[in-house]
């Protein structure tokens, strides 16, 4: 073990990662070593013609200096113009849906691809004094671009701000939007979202943008010279000054280009590929970071303040009435304090409900009142509709706290009220200890805990949940179900919960929506929809057997193929659907005799274990596959296994119809 340790460990005990090394085709490594040389030896050519001994006489001779100072005021100017128009413009290209979309985005790149001289005349004709613009510009507000410092800031920036809406917009082209939705559903503005959720998480790529957009500001010399001209301390930068200097001083020249060339490798090496627009993770997620254990001590420590905040719940009872048209048509009733879970396959328009109810889908528009006001015309951040969605959407650049207390301050709570409200609600679930840590510091089951108290600490009138529990391990989805259906109590809304766990449905729902294809079909209780479920995936979801079929004189004609035997008796003709329990079912090695109406031979395809029992997948060419449930006894004394043949009988008896 030792001789392992010392061939896969580093000094530090650090395991060291292996990577496989491939040796490239000489076809390939050739031409690309090729291209790098190609790329190098420019460089090289500055670093050997350099005279260092008189590197320092050439940077600070006054036409040198005075050029730097002009080569940094542009470049400063044009940064901010950049960011002011520039930042906004990558926001609509990554966000809004237009026509012109494209022509746009073309736009944006059409000066990284224009000669620069050719860039400099358009400037010219557009805003100098003869141009579409400048005489209007000069007479209204005496205002002259050409021949002007502020001319070279505005060819600087014609040329430099694609750098940075390119690269904001693949920033936010990778953010996440359920961020900025769950924001919006906390009561923030579109304008608040903007600054304090999209911004700081796109940073990385705002900066890298930035920083690129400076350093080509800094380098401009093609539209600068042809539009603002040479003129010493006006328009004189820096490139245009090495311009000069080779005609006279080709030293020197190669002096200021050195300190243009360290600038721009400085800012390369700075955003060590950053450019590429890609968020990037303000801190990294700790491997695993354990749940508390059940007898942890969550209490507050001495130095954190709870007081003030007698109860965290908003006094008030919402009604909810909403009726929902598009992919979806249904009508939505329910009193205050009622909690409705949402069900369904995968495409059956669970999602798509949440998102009408917020406002947020073209699929779907909902006529929505929550108590005495009729909330349809209102944008989602004033519509007291609050959102968790599966994953948290915990905003990484916060704290737990900050997250919780994100929608009181949306809603204009002061900071220090916010924040006493936010404490008690982490208290109330348990998570107060953690008030400090962020989202990356969080374990699956702290992170929505966190997330359910930032909702609940917003005073919505209606909680949406999509799947909140359906990312935690079994132990903790336990424990913050448990959390979840003791907050819901107190509730004056309405909370509706997308979900596939049948426990969840039944334990945490008074009510259960069954919907396929957009439409209702199946609300009532949680005990009903057990005992007659409407839908063959719903009863699966179950646990039950499900088959459909037509109702005949002698039983049910089964849509697979084949016949049930049924105590029951419908309408000849009627669609049904047959309920069969797992446990219902017997499973024999040889065919049985006596009462059974219904037997079937069949092959076990699996077996998996549930609790203390095994579930038995039998299939049959003569009827639809069965779930049988029997004891680990049971199936060692017939000898079970995959591929063994049985045989199934279900009595007549043990058959529920429900009728479609």
């Amino acid at each position: 073990m030792s001789r392992l340790r010392s061939r896969t460990g580093t000094r530090s005990g650090v395991g060291v990662r292996t990577r496989t090394r491939t040796r490239p085709p000489l076809a390939l490594a050739l031409p690309a070593l090729l291209a790098v040389a190609f790329l190098l030896l420019p460089l090289i050519g500055i670093l050997v013609r350099t005279q260092w001994g008189e590197l320092g006489d050439h940077l600070t001779s006054p036409g040198v200096v005075e050029a730097l100072k002009l080569s940094l005021l542009v470049s400063l100017w044009a940064l901010g113009l950049s960011l002011f128009l520039g930042v906004p413009l990558a926001w609509l290209l990554a966000r809004v849906e237009f026509k012109g979309k494209a022509l746009v985005r073309s736009l944006v790149l059409l000066p990284m691809v224009l000669p620069p001289t050719v860039g400099g005349v358009a400037l010219l004709l557009g805003f100098g004094r003869r141009g579409l613009l400048g005489p209007w510009l000069e007479d209204t507000f005496g205002i002259t671009l050409p021949f002007h410092t502020s001319g070279a800031v505005v060819a600087a920036t014609f040329v430099a701000m694609p750098f940075l809406v390119i690269s904001l917009e693949g920033a936010l082209g990778g953010l996440k939007q359920s961020y900025e939705e769950t924001a919006a559903s906390l009561g923030a503005s579109p304008v608040r979202v903007f600054f304090t959720v999209t911004l700081p998480m796109v940073a990385p790529g705002l900066i890298a943008g930035a920083a690129l957009t400076w350093a080509r500001a800094l380098g401009e010399f093609g539209a600068t010279i042809t539009f603002a001209g040479n003129l010493p301390g006006t328009t004189q930068t820096l490139p245009l000054q090495v311009y000069l200097l080779l005609q006279d001083r080709p030293e020197a020249a190669t002096s200021v280009s050195l300190l243009l060339l360290a600038i721009a490798m400085g800012v390369l090496i700075a955003l060590r590929g950053r450019w590429t627009g890609t968020p990037v993770a303000r801190e990294a997620a700790p491997a695993s970071v354990p749940e508390e254990p059940p007898g942890a001590d969550t209490r507050p420590t001495a130095t954190t303040d709870v007081g003030g905040v007698a109860s965290p719940h908003d006094s008030g009872s919402w009604p909810l009435h909403a009726t929902v048209t598009g992919f979806n048509e249904l009508t939505l009733d329910a009193e205050p304090g009622t909690t409705i879970a949402v069900v369904g396959e995968n495409g059956a328009g669970k999602t798509t409900l949440l998102r009408a109810l917020l406002g947020l889908t073209p699929r779907a528009h909902a006529a929505l009142r929550l108590g005495d006001t009729d909330v349809t015309a209102l944008p989602p951040h004033r519509r007291q509709v609050a959102w968790v969605p599966q994953d948290g959407a915990l905003f990484p650049h916060l704290t737990a706290v900050a997250n919780t207390a994100y929608g009181l301050r949306a809603r204009g709570v002061p900071r220090a009220r916010a924040r006493r409200e936010a404490l008690a609600w982490l208290d109330r679930l348990g998570v107060l200890h953690l008030a400090d840590r962020r989202p990356a510091q969080l374990s699956g089951g702290q992170a929505q805990r966190v997330a359910l108290a930032r909702a609940l600490a917003a005073r919505p009138r209606l909680l949406l949940l999509d799947e909140p529990l359906a990312a935690l391990d079994q132990t903790t989805r336990a424990r913050v179900r448990h959390t979840l259906r003791t907050h819901l109590a107190g509730f004056g809304g309405v909370c509706l919960i997308v979900t596939h766990d049948p426990v969840e449905a039944v334990s945490l729902a008074d009510r259960v929506l069954v919907l396929a294809d957009g439409r209702a079909l199946q609300d009532a209780p949680p005990a009903e929809v057990t005992r007659h479920p409407r839908s063959p995936w719903v009863a699966r979801m179950l646990g039950r057997n499900a088959w459909p079929g037509t109702a005949s004189a002698d039983g049910l004609g089964l849509a697979a193929g084949g016949r049930l035997v049924v105590a029951e008796t419908l309408p000849e003709g009627a669609k049904a659907l047959a309920i069969i329990a797992p446990e219902a079912v017997s499973v024999h090695r040889d065919r049985p005799g006596g009462s059974p109406r219904n037997v079937w031979p069949g092959t076990v395809r699996e077996i998996t274990a549930v609790g203390s029992r095994l579930r038995v997948l039998i299939a049959s060419e003569t009827a639809p596959d069965l779930v049988a449930e029997i004891t680990p006894d049971a199936a060692a004394e017939l000898g079970l296994a995959d591929g063994a043949a049985v045989w199934t009988s279900v009595k007549a008896t043990e058959v529920t119809l429900v009728q479609l």
